[in-house]
């Protein structure tokens, strides 16, 4: 009896690498799909408030989700070399304009780990910097910079295209003298299509 089910159970464990071969071979990003497998289902357990998350603030919940992939790679409880906190690795700053416009009187940075609680904080302020921006030819790249690297190398950026008020996402792009915010910006941009083409969401 033993070995029929040790035979069963090596068929099982080839036929689920089998598959898992398959789902990551057939992908359009085979190393994100390698990824998405080995974390054991963390890449995908925050889709739920995600969703909700940006509803309320009226995002697009695939850019809310590849922002997150490239800030925190969906760990809710990271730290950054700044202090940022949590999944969209939101700073002490920016949770607090987020409690003060709220009227969150309780408001801790610690609960920053708190998924929910960052995930509000976060699409708010993502939020904000995309109506800062709603008049440029394509908002998504000045709010991600300006997320990234901060309002005053944004503007120094802006400056710097020669545009002023004129200046669209491209000229922006070129115009960046931080690569990592270049990358940032075009990292995320393609992960959200990426989201939008499985159908996420």
């Amino acid at each position: 009896m033993f070995p029929i089910l040790r035979n069963l159970l090596l068929m099982l464990v080839l036929a689920a690498l089998t598959a898992a071969g398959l789902l990551v071979g057939l992908s359009r990003d085979p190393l994100y799909s390698a990824q998405e497998l080995a974390s054991c289902g963390r890449f995908s357990s925050h889709d739920g408030l995600i969703a909700e998350a940006a509803k309320k603030s009226g995002l697009d919940a695939a850019l809310v989700k590849a922002l997150i992939w490239r800030e925190s790679a969906f760990h809710p409880d990271k730290v950054g070399a700044s202090g940022e906190r949590g999944l969209m690795q939101v700073g002490e700053a920016a949770a607090t304009d987020w409690a003060r416009a709220q009227k969150i009187e309780t408001f801790m940075p610690p609960d920053l780990f708190e998924p929910r609680t960052n995930l509000e904080a976060g699409t708010w302020y993502l939020k904000r910097a995309l109506d800062k921006w709603k008049d440029r030819d394509d908002p998504v790249p000045f709010a991600l910079a300006e997320y990234n690297a901060g309002a005053s190398r944004l503007e120094r950026w802006i400056a710097a295209t020669g545009a002023g008020v004129k200046a669209d996402s491209r000229d922006l792009l070129n115009a960046m003298d931080f690569p990592g915010t270049r990358r940032y910006v075009e990292e995320i941009t393609a992960r959200a299509q990426f989201y939008r083409e499985r159908d996420q969401f």
